[in-house]
């Protein structure tokens, strides 16, 4: 099985055009089982973004869409139009694996939040599917990620939702939000986040990519690819991190 994750799009002002053809294109070619957008597929929440991002996401050859609110969706009663313009199913099962969605994104905030009644449904939704790999994708950050700045905007019951994706042996988290690709692996669980698909906003990656994901029985591999340029291991990446220190 094959997943592929986009993730903070932001149609609107700092969309690039060329860079979201590219991975149309891309994308298409790999036919992937299904895409998943982790959040952010438009910068304002307004009703003109909306209609652009819905017009320039059919451009995907694929048999299933899973879409993810973002903070920026959003904004400006955004979250109206994200359920009329994406609406979408909370569970997603598949040969292999199944793929379940949590609601991180409020109204005008930038912070995100899964909540008690979400945590409950998770942990009872996936004990029916113990012979599956577990797949959970929302868009705001779990643990904190270097070179994004501070974490005050990640999910405010990011413990109780760790618990909670242990407790349920998930094992693949993706998360979008901070446009800074990077993968941790906690025991299990690997918590996968994308950088920004195809908008100029950068932070400490400054480059467009998106995740690849493949399934198979009893494991999950997880790839980034640069727009335009070569796929490799999301660890590798993290393995070639080297922080900025200043020299004394």
């Amino acid at each position: 099985m094959l997943l592929v994750q986009l993730s903070d799009v932001h149609v609107g002002s700092l969309f690039v055009q060329s860079t979201f053809d590219a991975v149309v294109d891309e994308v298409n070619k790999l036919k992937p089982d299904a895409i998943v957008f982790t959040g952010d597929l438009t910068d304002d929440g307004i009703l003109p973004q909306y209609e652009r991002a819905r017009k320039e996401f059919k451009r995907f050859e694929c048999p299933t869409i899973i879409p993810v609110a973002g903070n920026h969706d959003y904004r400006h009663t955004g979250y109206l139009l994200f359920k009329k313009f994406f609406p979408s199913k909370f569970v997603y099962e598949f040969d292999d694996a199944v793929v379940l969605t949590l609601g991180t994104a409020r109204p005008d905030r930038d912070e995100g939040e899964v909540g008690y009644r979400q945590n409950m449904w998770m942990e009872k939704t996936l004990a029916k599917y113990p012979d599956k790999i577990k797949i959970v994708a929302m868009h705001h950050h779990l643990v904190g990620i270097p070179d994004t700045g501070t974490d005050k905007i990640l999910i405010l019951d990011a413990g109780d939702t760790l618990r909670t994706c242990l407790q349920s042996q998930v094992n693949l988290v993706l998360c979008g939000h901070k446009h800074r690709p990077w993968i941790w692996h906690l025991g299990p669980l690997e918590i996968a986040y994308a950088g920004t698909t195809s908008s100029t906003r950068y932070r400490g990656f400054f480059e467009n990519s998106y995740n690849i994901i493949e399934v198979g029985k009893a494991n999950v591999r997880t790839d980034i690819k640069i727009v335009g340029k070569k796929r490799f291991p999301l660890s590798e990446l993290v393995d070639r991190y080297k922080p900025f220190l200043e020299e004394a």
